[in-house]
């Protein structure tokens, strides 16, 4: 049996465990601070073994795979000793798009993520469609994939979440803009920052789509440089030649 240790017991790693229990892993959870009440008490429903206040680095380093929340930064002594090891790392979006069947719409940019997800997710459910709202807002995209109730699954994604991504596939990326955020995660490099953001396209095929907005400039710039197969559709509140979607009489 795969032994998966979880660090962080928020919405996305409580998540995380039921769904890697689901599957049959054997489940550790670590938090090094308190544990909500409430996470607690759904970890000890379902005999999901756990610790907090700190970290046991004995049990942590058996692992064969490590769920990392997000909030925990790469260059952590834990971390650190995790990469030396050759544990692989990886974010809750990553573990749960393993065993999700529905469509996965994901969401990012530096700033208007949860409003786009909340329209998002309200047009689809006033379509009739059965969807979930996850990632940075609503229940984890783990517990929404373990749920196993919907068809299409709405997701907001940060850039600490996308780093941790490698095999996952959004059958459509949202790209809202791009200004300087969070750049002491990312040694104080736009381009790294940059980087982060547009791993929300990647193994995006044909059959997949990008859609962004053409009237930001590192958008723009990043496009210039790369050969994405993914269909793109620009949007604009400006153009309106060769855009998916303008503005027009307000």
């Amino acid at each position: 049996m795969k032994k998966i240790v979880i660090l962080g017991a928020g919405e996305s790693g409580a998540g995380s465990a039921i769904l890697a229990q689901m599957h049959g892993f054997d489940v550790f959870v670590s938090d090094m601070g308190q544990i909500k009440e409430n996470y607690i008490e759904l970890l000890n429903r379902n005999n999901i073994k756990w610790e907090q206040g700190k970290h046991s680095e004995e049990i942590i380093l058996t692992a064969d795979e490590i769920i990392k929340s997000p909030g925990i930064r790469e260059d952590a002594p834990l971390i650190l000793k995790v990469r030396q090891k050759g544990i692989p790392v990886i974010s809750e979006i990553e573990f749960a798009g393993r065993y999700c069947n529905g469509t996965k719409i994901c969401i990012t940019g530096s700033n208007g993520k949860t409003t786009t997800t909340n329209l998002m997710a309200h047009i689809l459910r006033k379509a009739g469609k059965k969807v979930a709202m996850t990632g940075n807002v609503g229940n984890s995209f783990a517990m929404a994939v373990a749920d196993g109730r919907y068809d299409h699954y709405v997701i907001e994604l940060s850039s600490f979440q996308l780093d941790g991504m490698y095999e996952f596939r959004a059958d459509s990326a949202i790209v809202l803009n791009i200004t300087p955020d969070h750049l002491d995660r990312y040694g104080y490099k736009l381009q790294n920052y940059v980087d982060s953001k547009f791993r929300v396209t990647r193994n995006q095929t044909k059959s997949d789509y990008l859609i962004y907005w053409a009237g930001d400039p590192i958008i723009k710039a990043e496009l210039a440089k790369k050969h994405l197969d993914a269909t793109l559709l620009p949007f604009s509140d400006e153009l309106k030649v060769c855009m998916s979607a303008f503005v027009e009489n307000d």
